[in-house]
């Protein structure tokens, strides 16, 4: 997987980790400018492309759910052997899906915030819901999303299809905040509430104003990277100790 790691002038204050969205890259509007904001802020940050994706090595149509949460866990791991281990999880949209699922398999991890994300992770599904029926018939479909060709494979969907979340949601003890625009067309409001009531305390809810889904208008991402930046340093820095 190719990455890149967004670093304060000076000594990082703290890691975090970054995960995309459904088909973006990690050069996408709320993965550059959120990792970018939060490294001015003195917390270097890793972005990386998921398989298939960006830069990365791969096939996406050889890709689900589970293994991106692996993919998360990779990076975490390379934080962890080369830098420090990443004391904050922050996930966009599906990455955000991503995030809450790994979070409570980092055991470094002091904080996690996510970005317009779903529920449920199968909600990716309505992207190209009308297609299931070819994919069950031909194991796959090639779709253009995003502006780009993406093979969805079988294997994709059922792998979402068994997934639950409250499964994983249940078992994730680092604080969270979950933030997401009431204004968001593409994963609706009503899936931070979802998430807010099956998560544990601690955890807090942030309506972002007047921002979209995937975070293009100008200065969203650095204001929604200024308050999770300003939640994260209750559990994060060196005073935290490891």
């Amino acid at each position: 997987m190719t990455g890149t790691l967004d670093t304060p002038e000076g000594e990082p204050e703290a890691y975090a980790l970054f995960a995309h969205c459904f088909t973006c890259n990690r050069f996408a509007p709320a993965a550059s400018r959120i990792s970018k904001r939060l490294a001015s802020h003195g917390i270097a940050t890793l972005r990386f492309d998921f398989p298939g994706l960006g830069q990365s090595e791969g096939r996406f149509e050889d890709t689900t759910f589970s293994s991106n949460t692996l993919d998360l866990l990779s990076a975490y791991h390379f934080l962890a052997q080369n830098f420090r281990p990443p004391q904050l999880l922050v996930g966009h949209s599906l990455g955000g899906a991503a995030a809450l699922r790994a979070g409570s398999q980092m055991k470094g991890v002091r904080a996690v915030a996510t970005v317009g994300a779903p529920f449920d992770p199968a909600h990716a599904i309505l992207h190209f819901a009308e297609h299931i029926p070819e994919i069950d018939a031909n194991g796959a479909v090639t779709l253009t999303l995003a502006g780009r060709e993406i093979v969805i494979s079988k294997a994709f969907l059922e792998d979402l299809a068994e997934t639950d979340p409250t499964t994983y949601l249940h078992q994730l003890r680092a604080p969270l905040l979950i933030m997401h625009s009431p204004l968001d067309q593409t994963v609706g409001i009503d899936n931070a509430q979802k998430i807010f009531m099956a998560a544990r305390y601690p955890k807090s809810l942030v309506s972002l104003t007047k921002a979209d889904h995937l975070m293009t208008r100008p200065g969203s991402a650095q204001a929604a990277a200024d308050m999770i930046y300003t939640w994260a340093s209750q559990f994060t820095g060196p005073e935290t100790g490891r």
